[in-house]
């Protein structure tokens, strides 16, 4: 089958499109034959190499999939040979005492389609049958595969984690990626009042377009000064900061006392300056997450089908033109989600 993958670590040159072995299913796995995938940061991550993560090469890249069962195995009951399916990427072992807790994502054997194992870029894949499930309301293949990673990611953080209730307000920065576009749809669909950040005056009108009711350009304003201007002062009540080292410290002085900061990431460094003085005198909570549990991700595909959502794509390439849509991730030029074509 054909596939892209890499055969080493390093940058954009050792991403390849050939052929690779077709894989085999044990008797609990699917295989899907994929017709629509899409980017996350984690590819890049994959590629580059991350600390700790051994990988087998050749190691095909690719977390979120969509397409159609081609085989199920003996003991699969919850999906057929025919059926419109997309996959949870998070795969745990089910048997720890976290999963038994039904807190999947803090296995300590949680890993990640694409991650640990071979993914979605690729004309096949196979997966545990717990993480195969049918296609909800009339989404395409290309919608199928542009949300389950990233909404499962901010459903966790804004719902679970920061409990965002309606007429609450939440800071978003750095919208145009994934997850903070998928946060943005979220924290809307909970009936908060939404405010997000951007470099780009393309990305605040698109998040203006998708709801947004102030949008900052933290090239011409300080978005902590912002803030508290926007507030007399009070802050926000959740903080959603994936930025880490350059927004930490501005992160903390924009919440309300009482406010709830929670983090997926830390792209510009994962040890900043902190303020422990106004955390405790503020009582702010500092939440961290990580992808989501099985539970959340059956309430986010609810949530499409009861709401007919749909995920915020910015384009649409080609798998042998993965290159061309990984350097346009790279250098921050999407707004929502970059989809591969596979069929």
């Amino acid at each position: 089958m054909k596939a892209v993958f890499i055969t080493e670590h390093g940058g954009i040159d050792k991403i390849k499109f050939d052929e690779v072995k077709k894989p085999v299913i044990s008797s609990k796995e699917v295989l899907i034959k994929l017709k629509a995938a899409s980017l996350n940061h984690l590819d890049i991550w994959v590629r580059q190499g991350i600390p700790g993560i051994k990988v087998e090469f050749p190691h095909i890249l690719g977390s979120d999939g969509a397409g159609v069962v081609e085989e199920a195995g003996q003991e699969v009951k919850n999906v057929k040979a025919g059926d419109k399916v997309l996959l949870n990427p998070g795969i745990s072992c089910n048997t720890c005492e976290f999963c038994s807790a039904g807190e999947h994502s803090l296995c300590p054997a949680f890993h990640l389609l694409g991650e640990h194992v071979n993914g979605t870029y690729a004309e096949y894949v196979k997966a545990p049958f717990e993480n195969v499930h049918r296609i909800p309301g009339n989404l395409s293949f290309e919608e199928a595969a542009a949300f389950p990673l990233v909404f499962l990611t901010a459903w966790r953080m804004l719902i679970s984690k920061a409990r965002l209730l309606p007429g609450e307000t939440i800071l978003i920065l750095g919208i145009g990626g994934g997850v903070s576009s998928a946060a943005l749809r979220i924290a809307k669909h909970t009936g908060a009042r939404v405010i997000v950040t951007s470099g780009d005056n393309n990305k605040i009108e698109k998040a203006k377009q998708l709801g947004a009711d102030i949008a900052i350009n933290y090239n011409e304003k300080d978005f902590a000064k912002e803030i508290r201007n926007l507030t007399q002062k009070r802050g926000v009540d959740v903080l959603l900061d994936n930025i880490g080292s350059v927004t930490w410290i501005k992160s903390l002085s924009s919440l309300a006392r009482g406010g709830r900061l929670v983090t997926c990431g830390a792209t510009t460094g994962a040890n900043p300056q902190t303020d422990i003085q106004r955390i405790f005198w503020n009582q702010i909570s500092v939440l961290g997450s990580t992808m989501g549990n099985r539970k959340e991700f059956l309430q986010i595909l609810n949530l499409f089908e009861v709401n007919n959502l749909k995920p915020v794509i910015d384009s649409v390439f080609l798998l042998k033109d993965f290159r061309e849509a990984q350097k346009k991730m790279e250098e921050k030029k999407q707004f929502g989600k970059i989809v591969i074509k596979i069929y």
